[in-house]
């Protein structure tokens, strides 16, 4: 039976997925005569800024009908980016304390944002160490831990519930190429490409689903290679995307292409981004937009017409002082000239440059 206060809270997050559910779906300008569209699904719109918005509030209503959330719960994840944001928000909008676990060189930032919305950073020193901690943590107070990368593949209701997905096929419905060719996304916990792959094979439609990488990250080695306990114990220096190693919740039965993408050429992509459209967003979004041009360039020498939809993850102002700094970018030792130019050559001539 289902209490008075789970009741109320299942109906302030239900209320919240109505008011953020369908964001924006941009069009980036291409040349008329490909005879293909590029959409950008505009998540840095939600109420936190990201597409993590959806993961937090999916994650929380799981522990809400699986009867692991009560009133007065201690939430507690392991995270320091966009996730930890977007669960300390419901967190408060449920009047639940929230904890995160991070590693001490978090930038401060993050644990602004955090802290802005009523959430608790508790520091370790790596972040290796920062899943054992956070069941501790979870175990210690009788709290519930929301594990993003375990749980987020599951979460999700992949056949409705306003999922990503569903939004985007209602928003191309008028457009002149309705099913897309390819969905473009870059994997965190996995959930994202998990939403949009069943969602296409559960609606039977003709869309196959390309996932982009940045370097160091396990999970393009993993599905090449079939092996889900691949690793590489190297950090993503593109946030909200990439892991060391390959997530509970990446389902590589449901990706069709990987892409890895160096991570200068999603900065430069962010910078072109930004250019053309006056839309500007952080590295992840530039991972998505270097995959789906390779797609597009290979959609025209095939002499395809079509469309490819991809992401606008969160917004730019949160990397003032990295993506958009070039003190930031110099540091990384990363030269973003070659990866602009070949971009610029797609957009004027429909060809990519390999190295």
């Amino acid at each position: 039976m289902t209490s008075d206060w789970t009741g109320s809270a299942i109906a302030l997050l239900e209320a919240d997925g109505n008011r953020s559910a369908d964001t924006h779906l941009h069009v980036f300008p291409l040349p008329a005569e490909w005879g293909i569209d590029l959409y950008l699904k505009d998540e840095s719109v939600h109420p936190t800024g990201s597409l993590k918005h959806r993961l937090a509030r999916s994650l929380i209503l799981y522990g809400l009908v699986n009867g692991r959330i009560h009133e007065g719960t201690t939430l507690v994840e392991a995270s320091s980016g966009s996730t930890a944001v977007s669960e300390a928000y419901f967190a408060r909008m449920l009047g639940l304390p929230f904890v995160t676990v991070v590693p001490r060189s978090t930038s401060q930032e993050k644990i602004d944002l955090i802290e802005f919305y009523g959430g608790r950073c508790h520091f370790v020193d790596s972040g290796a160490a920062m899943y054992a901690e956070a069941e501790r943590l979870a175990s210690e107070c009788g709290g519930h831990y929301l594990d993003q990368f375990t749980y987020a593949e599951r979460a999700t209701d992949w056949r409705g519930n306003n999922n990503i997905a569903e939004s985007v096929f209602s928003q191309l419905s008028r457009e002149r190429h309705a099913i897309p060719s390819w969905i473009v996304v870059g994997a965190g916990t996995g959930g994202t490409s998990a939403t949009f792959g069943r969602y296409v094979r559960y609606r039977c439609h003709d869309t196959r689903i390309a996932v982009v990488d940045p370097e160091g990250s396990a999970f393009y080695g993993g599905w090449r290679n079939g092996d889900p306990s691949f690793t590489t114990g190297t950090p993503s220096r593109i946030e909200g995307i990439g892991r060391p190693r390959v997530e509970p919740s990446f389902v590589p039965g449901v990706i069709d292409e990987m892409i890895p993408v160096p991570d200068a050429a999603s900065v430069a992509a962010i910078q072109l981004l930004k250019q053309r459209t006056l839309h500007w967003a952080g590295g992840s979004t530039g991972t998505n937009l270097v995959g789906a041009f390779q797609l597009i360039a290979r959609m025209l020498r095939a002499g395809e017409r079509g469309s490819v939809v991809t992401l606008i993850c969160d917004g730019g102002a949160r990397y003032l002082d990295t993506y958009y700094s070039d003190d930031w970018v110099a540091a990384q030792e990363w030269d973003l000239a070659p990866h602009r130019a070949r971009m610029e050559h797609f957009l004027a001539t429909g060809e990519w440059v390999e190295d």
